[in-house]
């Protein structure tokens, strides 16, 4: 039902272009998580399944918005996530696209909250205001992985201009809860681990998801190691101990998995 849904309003969801292996029980539950702005991505992430880019990105479709906001009413959702691939091409890196999704979903189901997963929009100055007008109900922006590996693992992107990204929201937006995501598994230690957890409480974020790095292809990195539950509880216990009022860590726990539970618990 889900699917038949997205294929007759011309949608992607992250679920399915990431290879995500939370698919299946999102979709007998009803939800997914919307990929606005196309099917590739304008950068080349080491980790990431979604597919890159070999041209150009084909130009940003307008009627998108107002598709997405129907099928989000006809799958009866409250709460909806939306992401997007990296769009490195376009002027605002895509933020005025983020913003009519937030505002036609707005208009199409009274009271529905909304959760946006940006892409770093380029660092562009005046992207981070064109969103905040829109005001979504979650800013998630993804930190993914360690400062020491990041270099390696998101070569497009950089780590403090991410930081400063959600910091800057928060200061644009005060009253707009900030959310991260980091994968572990990567070779990251633990001490990476605490260091970059403190940078994100630093920058404001009060809401983090951690969860298992699963290998999407063999064009992929590899997975360095699988953690125990045990140690996932850990993690855990040291992301409440930085501050953190909402955790959410697993081994298939993703950005948009549960979120509406965890947000309820946001401050």
């Amino acid at each position: 039902m889900v699917r038949s849904i997205l294929r007759r309003h011309g949608l992607n969801t992250v679920c399915n272009e990431a290879l995500c292996p939370n698919r299946g029980h999102c979709y007998d539950s009803g939800t997914a998580t919307f990929l606005i702005m196309g099917r590739t991505c304008t950068r080349s992430c080491l980790y990431c399944g979604i597919e890159k880019a070999a041209d150009a990105p084909p130009p940003l479709d307008p009627s998108e918005p107002g598709r997405l906001a129907e099928a989000a009413a006809e799958l009866g959702l409250r709460y909806v996530v939306v992401t997007s691939v990296t769009r490195d091409d376009l002027p605002d890196g895509g933020a005025a696209h983020f913003a009519s999704t937030v505002l036609s979903l707005r208009e199409r189901i009274p009271g529905v909250r909304v959760e946006v997963l940006t892409p770093d929009f380029g660092g562009i100055p005046g992207s981070l205001e064109v969103l905040a007008e829109a005001s979504p109900d979650v800013f998630n922006h993804n930190l993914e992985t360690v400062e020491r590996l990041f270099p390696l693992l998101r070569p497009g992107a950089s780590y403090r201009r991410s930081l400063d990204m959600l910091s800057r929201f928060g200061s644009i937006a005060p009253g707009i809860p900030r959310k991260s995501g980091m994968m572990v598994g990567l070779g990251e230690t633990p001490e990476d681990l605490r260091l970059s957890m403190k940078d994100l409480r630093a920058s404001g974020v009060a809401m983090l998801t951690l969860g298992q790095y699963l290998q999407p292809s063999r064009s992929n990195c590899p997975v360095d190691r699988f953690l125990s539950p045990d140690e996932f509880l850990e993690l855990e216990a040291v992301a409440r101990e930085e501050g953190f009022t909402s955790v959410a860590a697993g081994p298939f726990v993703r950005s948009s998995f549960h979120a509406e539970e965890y947000a309820s618990t946001d401050a």
